[in-house]
Order: C-alpha cells, then structure tokens, then sequence
C-alpha cells in the first residue's frame, strides 16, 4: 500500500511530505499531492524519525512463553515506534544453535511487526564454560552479529578473550552484562545509604566497573568490538570514557530505566523496581543522563524483560530481576532528554536508531529519512499525554515501573519495510 505523510517534523526540524510506496521512501520534500488509492496520514505537529532499533530485548520465547512470544514483544515493539529488536539469548533452551537462533527469526518473520533479529549466546548454556556454535549462528539464516550472555556475565577472562578474537572473522560483537559474579552473591539493590536503611543486600558499583574495565583491555588488546549492556554507574561511564579516548572499539548503552529511577524506589518494597543491574543512586542516574547526552553512551536498550504475573507478586528477595520498557521508552527518553535540551531529535535518531543499527550491522534499519531509503518511519506526538495502563499494553507481561504514570510524548504511527504497523496510535 501506498502512503502520504503530511507535513510531518524530520529530526532537523525541516517540514516535509513523505510518500511510501514499493517498501521504500519514495519521495521527501514537499509539498506532495496524493495520488489514486493513495492512504493520506496528517502529520501536523508529529516528529518523523527513522524507526527505532533496540539493542537489547528480551522475547522470552522458546520456552518462557507465559512471560511473553515473539508475537506480543514484536506488537509492544511496534507500539512503541520500533522497527528492530534484538533478541536476547536466555530463553529455553538457550539460543546457543543455529537452529535456535533461525527459530527465533523464522518467528519474527511470521509475526511480521517488526524485523527480530536473535542475539546468540557467547557460551554453551550461558554457563560461561565453554564457546557455543558462533560461526554457525553468525552463517545461519538468522545471520547473527551480536553475542551475548545477558542475564549472566561472561566472568572467565579466557573465555571472554577467545570469545572477542572469534567473532572478529565475521564482523559481529560481544555484548557484555557486567557483573562480577562473586561481589553480587545475594544481592537485592544497589549497595549504598538506602540498602543499608531498608535492610536489602548490596550491590556495589564496582562489580559492574571492573568487568567494564577488564572487558575494555581485552578488547583492546585482541583489536575487536566491544559492547557493554545497561551500565548504570558514574564510575563505568568514566571507564567507558577513558576506553573511547584511548580508541578502543567500545560502545554502550543505558535503558530507560536507569535514566529515570534511582534506588529510592526500593523504599517500597515492591518487586517491580528489582531489576539488574539495580537502580542506582541520584549521582549514578544524573551521570548516565549526561553521558547519553555527550555520546558517551552511544545507545539507549530497552532491556525489555517480561515476567509472570507471579514473579513479581511476591515478596522482594524471591522476585525475578527486569522491567518491561518496548512501549515506553521514547516517551521517557523524549521528557528526561529532548524537553529538558539536553538532546535533539537528530540525537535521539542516532541513539535509537541509527548506532543500535550499526552495533547489529543491520544494513536496512537506522537509515536516514530520504528518498530511496527503506522506509523504516515511526511518526511521535510530543504533545500527547496518556497513562499507562499495564492491561492495556501490547506486552504480555504487566511489569513496568511507571504504571499508572502520565507520560509526555506517544508513537502514532509505525511503519516497518513500507508497511503499516501502528496507525492512529493503535497496532494494526
């Protein structure tokens, strides 16, 4: 089907009209009359951006589909202007195999939301014991180019090392979830004057900060990508720092979360803000804000991750780690960065679209709005309010940190490879 957008805001700030037709971005500029049969969408006063990639999302399926299927995550995508989500590995079982990982894909592309691309675990199993079956996943159908562990930190140095050197030969990267095993044994919250107050074991900074700092001399050394996954501390912004001024091959991202919360939300006990890498202190979450904004987080990752209704309805020290984040995290990223100033709508382009697409090397996503692109297209209104209401969410899962929170700024329409995913703010 064939498309017109009226007057619609590119991330510039120029207005313009943009026809789709034949998948792609076929005209931008303007103005722009319909033509026969052609669908007309009104624009006036929404953002145009190129639709978003996310670095970091967790589907759940195989095996944890009472938490969420590739289906329901690929409508939460879509719903909250994305065009690509990267699946992480820690399903059941693990997406350690070719056949895994073409499993995942082969689902997504039924789906037909969004284009899911599967992360593969770095070891067999996520035991971090042994490499699993990389070339293989990365020549698969699926044609993986991001590895990782997540939910587990790679900890044996060894293996991290052979790990970086392998994935060399194909262009992909290690994405690292930093923590030292040993120094977040039991632990609940950030390690800090709230933890200490409300009794909940401690996590400190520096599990996260030293396997950053390990990791970036590993990658140095070897000469290949690295990619750390939701830091969250002052300490690993400045360690990320010193690597990217040294040119060391490092990107990283921050979620939504850890630019929003802190770990004073733990004073109330309710598991939906446990999460790892915890909520933070203030400092920690100022210093994530303006490193996202400097560039020195080049990404923000959802680390969208769905659970049960009963693995958060329970006491705090038995529930699982993880918030969901698909459908909100423009919204949140729009009121803590863009209305603040402290980013442009060309810098939210390039932080949740065009570098997510360049870190997973995929060629047709993050592209820039311009005749002849794939028309990959998510249209924002930042002038929208709604609350967010968890049963009313494309998600399976209810776990999101600001239900019943008004948030500033919703997607309206979606468009993924030319086609209409969301329209008038509900997915098609």
């Amino acid at each position: 089907m064939s498309y017109l957008i009226k007057g619609a805001a590119l991330p510039s700030g120029r207005r313009a009209d943009i026809r789709i037709a034949g998948g792609a971005l076929a005209e931008v500029g303007g103005p722009l009359t319909a033509g026969p049969g052609e669908a007309v969408v009104d624009a006036e006063g929404l953002v145009a951006l190129p639709g978003l990639v996310d670095i970091h999302t967790h589907l759940r399926e195989p095996g944890r589909e009472d938490a969420e299927t590739v289906l329901s995550g690929s409508r939460a995508a879509a719903a909250g202007g994305y065009t690509c989500v990267h699946a992480m590995a820690n399903t059941n079982p693990v997406a350690d195999t070719a056949g895994v990982v073409e499993q995942v894909w082969r689902l997504g592309r039924a789906a037909g939301y969004v284009d899911v691309r599967p992360v593969g675990a770095v070891s067999v199993g996520l035991q971090g014991l042994h490499l699993a079956e990389l070339a293989a996943m990365a020549r698969s159908a699926a044609q993986v180019r991001v590895f990782s562990d997540d939910g587990q930190c790679v900890w044996d140095p060894v293996l991290m090392r052979r790990a970086l050197e392998y994935v060399k030969g194909f262009g992909a990267v290690v994405a690292q979830h930093a923590q030292e095993p040993r120094l977040t044994e039991g632990a609940q919250m950030h390690e800090g004057v709230v933890s200490s107050q409300v009794g909940l074991a401690g996590w400190p900074a520096v599990a996260e900060e030293s396997i950053i700092a390990r990791d970036v001399l590993l990658a140095e050394h070897v000469g290949s990508r690295l990619h750390v996954c939701h830091v969250s501390t002052a300490g690993s912004v400045e360690i990320i720092r010193w690597a990217k001024a040294r040119r060391i091959d490092v990107t990283a991202e921050v979620t939504p979360h850890h630019l929003l919360l802190t770990d004073e939300r733990a004073r109330t006990y309710n598991p939906v803000f446990k999460v790892n890498p915890p909520l933070r202190s203030s400092d920690d979450a100022e210093a994530v804000r303006a490193a996202l904004a400097d560039g020195t987080l080049d990404v923000v990752g959802t680390d969208h991750a769905p659970h049960p209704r009963e693995a958060k309805d329970c006491e705090w020290a038995a529930a699982a780690f993880g918030m969901t984040g698909l459908e909100t995290a423009l919204p949140i990223v729009h009121q803590l960065m863009v209305e603040t100033g402290r980013m442009t709508w060309q810098d939210v382009a390039a932080a949740m679209s065009a570098r997510p697409a360049l870190i997973g090397r995929v060629a047709d996503q993050g592209r820039p709005l311009a005749a002849g692109e794939p028309a990959n297209l998510t249209l924002f209104d930042p002038s929208a309010r709604w609350t967010v209401e968890p049963e009313r969410l494309q998600t399976a899962s209810g776990n999101t940190p600001v239900a019943g929170w008004e948030l500033r700024g919703r997607t309206v329409a979606t468009f993924w490879a030319g086609r209409a995913t969301v329209l008038e703010g509900e997915v098609v």
